[in-house]
């Protein structure tokens, strides 16, 4: 009878310690054990082919010649690998991955993904029969590998950017240094509610992922929360007012005086001026006229002077807030659908980082409407000057 369990066994402990020929004269010597069956019966055990412990056995009865020391197949044993049969294959794949090198403006693969498949697909009417598998074997020993889009292209560089971050870390440093509140602002994505699916994962039983729907289409009466963010960057707080109407500059200011007169002022009791870095662009724009005349109504109420810098066009990601605020939430709430505003304020609230960052939020139900125009008048109105209530907003315009 048969043990297969020893077989296995034995093959399992040695195997990974052999050679493919010793490998082979193990097999064999344990078909031989077994007789009449014996290399069936070790073929389906170890899942070696019947073929390969035939040839082990007849290299243990010696009517086969022996081979050489050091090797573990006879000379010239085995298909040559199919770069060598096929001398145009690598050629010809090449050209493929890399249409520009064959000045072929046309090349079928210059408008399509270049996925394995395609790839044999175009191989075999250039005549080679090559599986795709194969062809991921070649592009690997070729030093290719799987790799997505690297932003690293910034554009044309304004010769005087550099002078404009040195300018603007000049002017935030002194403030820091002189203990005058500094903050970083922007707008967050807008985030529909509902039960939609967000991005990431989290841990669950498995097998029962969270239900959400299939579409994202507007709940109207649930609507869009408009997150707008203020983050302070010598206490490592952030506030953000989840707004339920548009996001406009009256939002924006809204949600600075908001943090203000709730945080700001408690913590900066002596200050003189509110220091602002933002973007160049969307409702804290620098051309955008509602942005100043809200600051100028701002700075006329709270009795202090409003700096503001605008970070030159197309560098949005060395915006403080970015990534001392907004992206801790992101990572807060993966995979958690924001099925109502209560839930985006808990989960906002409650992000947290090792620093020690600490995020006030709160629902803002008043409505911004959109097309508020700014007369000539009232903007010549702003004092830019040199009261107490000064508003001085550094336009730095340039090309990214």
């Amino acid at each position: 009878m048969i043990d297969e369990g020893l077989i296995r066994q034995r093959f399992g402990a040695l195997s990974p310690h052999l050679d493919e020929r010793r490998r082979r004269l193990l097999a064999a010597t344990a078909a031989q054990e077994v007789g009449r069956g014996g290399i069936a019966a070790v073929s389906r055990i170890t899942g070696i082919a019947a073929s390969t412990i035939g040839r082990g056995l007849k290299e243990l009865s010696a009517k086969a010649p022996p081979l050489a020391v050091g090797r573990v197949r006879r000379p010239g044993a085995g298909r040559k690998p199919l770069t060598q049969s096929d001398p145009t294959l690598v050629k010809d794949l090449l050209a493929l991955i890399a249409p520009d090198e064959r000045g072929d403006p046309m090349s079928p693969l210059r408008w399509t993904c270049k996925s394995l498949r395609q790839l044999a697909f175009q191989l075999a009417e250039f005549g080679h029969e090559v599986s795709h598998r194969m062809i991921g074997k070649i592009l690997k020993d070729l030093g290719f590998s799987l790799q997505a889009n690297s932003k690293t292209r910034e554009g044309t560089e304004h010769e005087d950017r550099d002078a404009q971050f040195a300018h603007i870390n000049q002017k935030v440093s002194y403030a820091l240094a002189s203990n005058e509140p500094v903050i970083s602002v922007d707008a967050k994505k807008k985030e529909l509610v509902g039960d939609f699916k967000n991005n990431g994962r989290e841990w669950r039983e498995k097998g029962s992922p969270e239900e959400v729907r299939v579409h994202d289409f507007l709940i109207k009466e649930l609507g869009r929360a408009t997150p707008y963010g203020v983050y302070d960057l010598a206490d490592n707080v952030g506030w953000v007012s989840v707004g339920m109407s548009c996001d406009t500059a009256a939002f924006a200011v809204a949600t600075i005086k908001r943090w203000w007169l709730e945080i700001g002022r408690l913590r900066y009791p002596a200050a003189t001026r509110l220091v602002i870095t933002a973007d160049g662009g969307g409702s804290n724009g620098s051309r955008v006229r509602l942005w100043k005349l809200e600051l100028q109504r701002l700075a006329d109420e709270l009795g202090i002077a409003i700096e503001v810098h605008h970070l030159p066009p197309g560098t949005s990601k060395w915006n403080k807030i970015e990534h001392r605020l907004f992206s801790f939430i992101s990572m807060n709430w993966r995979a958690k659908p924001l099925v109502s505003y209560q839930v985006i304020i808990d989960l906002i609230s409650a992000t947290t980082t090792k620093t020690g960052l600490k995020v006030h939020c709160e629902l803002d139900g008043n409505q911004y409407p959109k097309g508020v125009t700014v007369s000539d008048e009232e903007m010549a109105a702003i004092n830019m000057g040199m009261s107490r209530s000064l508003l001085k907003i550094e336009e730095r315009r340039c090309s990214p």
